[in-house]
């Protein structure tokens, strides 16, 4: 049972690491950053409710009070649509291996963010990870060669990252109260709603520019790298809990920079390599536990801090 959650939980960040692969073969193909975000979060809100409604998790939704599906309506609406818009716009400037590594300093920062505001408590294992992630994250813009680097493109990237952990500590409360399938469904269409009306006002959506291999990888984004990439990390949580899902994450960034080599000749410097070993490394020990697992722990069933808890719920709407 455990392997098997490993292997979901390594599935669904191959599927996560691939978005921004399919982002920039869309980009090819036509696509403008607001036709993108506008097909992918309106198929992807199509298909969660249609898995709300055949799980029969649609009950719930009885259940809910109006101000919870306000809460997750505008959290797609504001929160996510930034965080989406962010990620994609930086796309179209920056490399995605670039760009994963930048936006995979969202964890660290969750965690300092929350020992800010009183939610969580400073330790020496937090403040390594705060300094591998940060060292990581020097090199990785420095190593950069002279005029390689995009100064607009890398800012985006960061901004994606940051807007991303403002996102998580402000929807902890509702991903508590509501499962997670009905909350991506309120999500996506709250970004869906938000993201088109957006598009059309600023006249960038233009879906009839897209050639039809555009629209197969912005169903790549939606179906793949957002619907399939939920649904398989939390089959895989619910086997392997909550901590081990998030070292086994890692393998997103990994993934995207894998991907970028092969499919666009994207190659980092041996500086930025090392930098993104030294995020990496940040979020493993973040991750790490102390001492030996209880007995529920070591059969699965770790019990999360409460931020740790907050990056495992919200991670079904991740960029």
């Amino acid at each position: 049972m455990r392997s098997s959650g490993v292997l979901l939980c390594l599935a669904s960040a191959a599927a996560f690491g691939a978005m921004g692969i399919f982002g920039k073969l869309a980009y090819d193909e036509g696509a403008t950053v607001q036709t993108l975000l506008a097909v992918r979060f309106v198929l992807a809100a199509v298909l969660f409710w249609a898995l709300v409604v055949g799980s029969g998790a649609w009950r719930q939704l009885r259940n809910l009070s109006r101000r919870d599906v306000c809460i997750a309506l505008g959290l797609g609406a504001l929160g996510y649509s930034a965080q989406a818009g962010s990620y994609f716009a930086a796309l179209e400037r920056i490399d995605a291996s670039l760009l994963a590594l930048l936006v995979y300093t969202y964890p660290v920062l969750v965690t300092v963010a929350a020992i800010v505001l009183g939610r969580e408590r400073a330790s020496r294992r937090k403040g390594a990870a705060l300094v591998l992630a940060s060292a990581g994250l020097v090199l990785v813009l420095a190593g950069a060669g002279a005029g390689e680097l995009d100064p607009l493109g890398a800012l985006l990237g960061l901004a994606a990252a940051v807007v991303y952990t403002t996102y998580i500590l402000t929807s902890e409360g509702v991903a508590g109260r509501v499962s997670p399938l009905v909350l991506s469904a309120l999500v996506s269409s709250g970004a869906a709603a938000m993201l088109t009306l957006g598009g059309a006002v600023s006249g960038g959506l233009n879906p009839g520019e897209l050639s039809a291999a555009g629209f197969g990888w912005l169903a790549g984004i939606a179906v793949i790298s957002t619907v399939a990439a939920l649904s398989l990390f939390f089959a895989g949580l619910r086997l392997v809990g909550p901590t081990t899902a998030s070292i086994l994450s890692t393998a997103e960034p990994l993934t995207a920079v894998v991907l970028a080599f092969f499919v666009f000749g994207e190659s980092l410097s041996a500086v930025q390599l090392a930098g993104g070993a030294l995020v990496l490394a940040g979020v493993l020990v973040l991750s790490a536990r102390r001492g030996t697992p209880a007995p529920a722990a070591a059969a699965g069933h770790e019990r999360p801090t409460r931020t740790s808890y907050a990056l495992t719920n919200t991670r079904m709407e991740t960029r």
